[in-house]
């Protein structure tokens, strides 16, 4: 048996894996995030282990036996945040999130005073990541950055508490600035233009490499029969390809989560930081993952339910399956600001196009294609890496939406699957590396594909109607700064 844990930004995800790789239980708990001030996203570490052990202990209450006979447990998680702790390893302040934009000032100094950034870490500085962080903290909080003893990623603060020890597998540290992704080491010069050093960085390990164990007394709590290995693990989205068996090059995937992202595996690195694609070591050895991000996705409806006073389920429901024509209305779904292709923290969304016929349906449309407009900036500037995307699986909470993915499909203008299991991608892929720390076996063995469950083709017209409103929809954004 293998334990998958997701420590997403809006909840914890636990899944429990057996041998035949049947998810045959899962929790959910909750997370909380603050914003003390516009466009700051953060959250207190302490609420991601109570979400966990909660997870656990219900897992406990409901399929003891097959928890007590776990062997393997691997983590996955959002990626970017800065969790700063002291010389007793206690969080000094709230965790930065990767959607927090106050650093784009640090961004700039950070480019200036390090120009082999882009070089060595395949990305541009921007504020999602996590280096900039530092860097305002040493500005702005001078006695917290005194004071860092360690600093962690938020799996990385999990593992520390489940193990006792500081690690990080190396797809997550790639979101961090401070990674040569082409080594798969700390950057030392990184880590010197931030004012930190290796002595403050995790240990590194490959995701599917065994990390250390569980605490022995976290091991009796859930009657598990020995301490399970606790793998490397993984960030979220490459979590997630590993559970969608996207390890090799030629396959590509969309994350429609809180934030969304297009994401292509490759042999080599094909970095293109200019436009803001993310270059993230993969979480098997010798792969990357080239993805475009967008910072808001589901969230976006999420957003427009909360605005309706409705669920989302209910805002979807009549739209039907497929879309007759594109909503009058347009979208811009920058509600965080936006990574790719703008990297523009400050950036904000727009509804354009209302009149007094508009009503719910024609915005939620609006709202989806949207996204789906922004995920074709992230294909585009792919393209300009040299990946070209000819098809792409679905994963996250967004996959439920037949409706969603059809408009994906004609914006895109290529075939998009709905996978089985694909709401559960980044844990169930994380019980995949917990496996794979325990066994051994060959990779391509156990990451293999989901079953595709429904297929959503384009449609001629569709995707000519799509592509002549494309731009006009990117002349709607106009950088703010």
């Amino acid at each position: 048996m293998y334990l998958g844990i997701d420590l997403g930004t809006s909840a914890v995800k636990t899944v429990l894996v057996d041998d035949a790789q049947r998810v045959i239980a899962g929790e959910s708990r909750p997370l909380a995030t603050a914003s003390p001030q516009p466009g700051y996203s953060e959250q207190d570490p302490a609420q991601w282990i109570d979400a966990t052990f909660a997870t656990l202990d219900a897992l406990k209450a409901s399929h003891g036996k097959e928890l007590a006979a776990v062997e393997g447990v691997g983590l996955s998680g959002q990626m970017h945040g800065a969790t700063l702790l002291d010389a007793s390893s206690r969080p000094l302040r709230p965790c930065i999130l990767w959607n927090d934009g106050r650093s784009a000032a640090e961004c700039r100094v950070l480019e200036q005073r390090w120009p082999a950034l882009r070089a060595t870490t395949g990305n541009k500085a921007m504020p999602g990541f996590t280096a900039p962080k530092l860097l305002w903290i040493a500005t702005h909080e001078p006695d917290v950055f005194a004071a860092t003893k360690l600093v962690l990623l938020p799996k990385a603060y999990l593992r520390l508490v489940l193990s006792g020890e500081a690690i990080e597998d190396v797809s997550d540290a790639s979101g961090s600035l401070w990674l040569d992704a082409a080594r798969r080491d700390w950057s030392d010069a990184a880590l010197a233009a931030t004012g930190l050093s290796r002595d403050q960085m995790p240990r590194l390990v490959e995701g599917c490499a065994p990390a250390t164990t569980l605490r022995g007394e976290l091991a009796r709590r859930w009657g598990m029969t020995r301490p399970p290995i606790i793998a490397g693990g993984a960030g979220d989205n490459p979590a997630g390809a590993v559970g969608i068996g996207a390890i090799r090059p030629g396959t590509a995937f969309v994350s429609l989560g809180t934030s969304g992202a297009l994401l292509a595996p490759t042999s080599t690195i094909a970095a293109n930081a200019d436009r803001a694609v993310h270059t993230f070591c993969h979480a098997v050895p010798g792969m990357w993952i080239q993805a475009g991000a967008i910072l808001s996705a589901a969230s976006c409806l999420a957003w427009a339910a909360r605005l309706f006073g409705v669920t989302e389920a209910e805002l979807l429901a009549p739209l039907g399956s497929r879309p007759q024509a594109p909503s009058p209305v347009s979208f811009l779904p920058y509600l965080a600001g936006e990574r790719t292709p703008h990297d523009d923290p400050i950036v904000r969304g727009m509804l354009d196009g209302l009149s007094h016929g508009t009503d719910r349906g024609t915005i939620v449309q609006a709202v989806l294609e949207g996204v789906a407009f922004a995920l074709a900036d992230c294909r585009d500037a792919l393209v300009d890496a040299g990946i070209e995307i000819a098809e792409a699986d679905v994963i996250g909470g967004g996959s439920r939406s037949a409706f969603w993915l059809s408009v994906l499909a004609n914006v895109l203008n290529v075939p998009i699957h709905r996978l089985a299991g694909g709401e559960t991608g980044a844990a169930f892929g994380a019980a995949r590396l917990g496996r794979l720390a325990v066994t051994g076996e060959a990779i391509d063995t156990i990451c293999t594909r989901p079953q595709r469950i429904e297929a959503f083709e384009p449609d001629a017209g569709l995707t000519d109607a799509y592509a002549e409103r494309l731009p006009a929809w990117r002349e709607l954004y106009r950088p703010r700064h």
